[in-house]
């Protein structure tokens, strides 16, 4: 074998190697990189929670699905002001060319999944209109308790979202979003906006909780990881990343 060939083949071993190996991200959890995955599936956390805390809904729900999940499903967690970071891999993740702009195929394959919690679920929608903007299409935003900060709007759906649910409590100072709309209903369906009661049922998080929130935003606080809640979302989010036969979900009564 020439020397020429045998540098080929040393190059390609490495390229081999390098895009089977786990990349960090900036405010994400490891990024697990498929070249092209069919879906892209983004989580944020709420308030200055780190996105790799193992405590919290969104890094659970991730987690599992990254562990059991069949699919060809890129998953990443960040945290909700790193809300950028997400827009950006997701427009690398698209971008099959390399050419530094998404075509209207490109556009077109996207099949993207949108949830969190708290100011992470405002992200949510955020991140969605940014997408609009872009011409791309969202299969699913997911908001729990969600909470917009003073410049944000967390109520009303884009219309690029074909199915949008909600999940809140009323307990304490801080409760989420009672209510979600579509902008255009005809193009978002909205699932549903369903209520969690914790005063009648209250969850035992893992981790201590502060005195803040015990006392001051108790039903928040158990919203992030309450775990019927969280494997509602997880079955919501892999209904559309799994064969229907078995990804069946029952939706909560509102």
């Amino acid at each position: 074998m020439s020397a020429l060939a045998r540098s080929r083949c040393l190059f390609a071993a490495f390229l081999s190697i390098a895009t089977a190996l786990p990349l960090f991200a900036e405010g994400g959890a490891i990024e697990h990189v498929q070249k092209f995955p069919d879906y892209i599936v983004i989580g944020f956390v709420g308030g200055f929670v780190r996105h790799d805390n193992p405590n919290h809904g969104p890094v659970q729900v991730a987690e599992r699905i990254e562990r059991t999940d069949s699919s060809d499903a890129y998953v990443q967690v960040f945290e909700n002001r790193h809300r950028k970071a997400a827009y950006e891999t997701v427009l690398r993740l698209l971008d099959r060319d390399h050419d530094g702009s998404l075509s209207p195929q490109e556009k077109d394959r996207a099949r993207i999944i949108l949830f969190g919690q708290s100011w992470g679920g405002s992200a949510v929608v955020m991140l969605a209109r940014e997408l609009r903007r872009m011409g791309i299409p969202v299969l699913l935003t997911v908001q729990v308790d969600s909470v917009a900060k003073p410049w944000q709007n967390d109520k009303v759906i884009p219309p690029n979202v074909t199915e949008a649910v909600n999940f809140y409590q009323t307990q304490g100072l801080i409760h989420g979003r009672r209510q979600i709309r579509a902008t255009d209903p005809s193009r978002t369906e909205i699932l549903g906006n369903f209520r969690f009661d914790y005063r009648h049922t209250p969850v035992q998080c893992q981790s201590r909780l502060s005195w803040y929130d015990r006392v001051l935003t108790p039903g928040h606080a158990q919203s992030e990881c309450d775990p019927r809640l969280w494997s509602e979302v997880e079955a919501l989010v892999r209904q559309h990343i799994e064969p229907p036969a078995s990804a069946a979900v029952a939706m909560p009564r509102p």
